[in-house]
């Protein structure tokens, strides 16, 4: 399949959409090596990343569903359960994170954008080995450094949940066309 087909079919897969087949950690391997080909301004490499697997996914899962219950203005026992599944449902959940280069020599924005294109390249390579992906941002990102051992100026910017699945996806749609994002100058 050609990239731009590639780029045209992907589409978030969630993890109540996976089957129970495992990822192989040469997958794994794979997908981790296409991130680290993501462009970078001044080389900062700044994407890092937490594959969790088996046990540590129930540790996430009950993690954040704790953390809601904590923090939560309103309490949902039907969002808990669902917050705290989510990971067990999928065959791998990866924190994407971002180390902030230490110099500063760079705005944070180019930082995350060029963790966003790791993330890309991780998404692209999922499609192409039939391994669905979903990037989730939730709000509880905000206590990742209560679960993982961050380090100084590092940040979790969500988590990309990963799993095999039957059938085929859905054909996908833009609201508009680029014509009309477009300005030809």
């Amino acid at each position: 399949m050609k990239i731009s087909e590639i780029i045209k079919s992907r589409r978030s897969v969630f993890p109540a959409q996976y089957n129970k087949e495992p990822i192989t950690k040469e997958e794994l391997i794979l997908l981790l090596e296409a991130a680290n080909f993501a462009p970078t301004h001044k080389r900062t490499e700044p994407w890092r990343f937490k594959v969790l697997q088996g046990e540590a996914k129930a540790s996430l899962g009950f993690f954040l569903a704790e953390k809601f219950k904590e923090t939560a203005e309103t309490f949902s026992e039907f969002k808990y359960k669902k917050i705290k599944e989510k990971p067990a449902q999928s065959a791998v959940v990866i924190a994407i994170c971002m180390q902030r280069d230490p110099k500063g020599r760079i705005p944070e924005w180019e930082e995350v954008a060029a963790t966003a294109m790791a993330v890309q390249n991780m998404w692209l390579t999922a499609h192409e080995l039939k391994i669905g992906a979903y990037w989730s941002s939730p709000e509880l990102i905000k206590h990742m450094d209560l679960f993982f051992d961050l380090a100084e100026g590092e940040t979790c910017l969500g988590f990309f949940y990963l799993g095999k699945y039957d059938g085929i996806l859905e054909e996908g749609s833009r609201n508009s066309s680029i014509e009309e994002k477009t300005e030809w100058l």
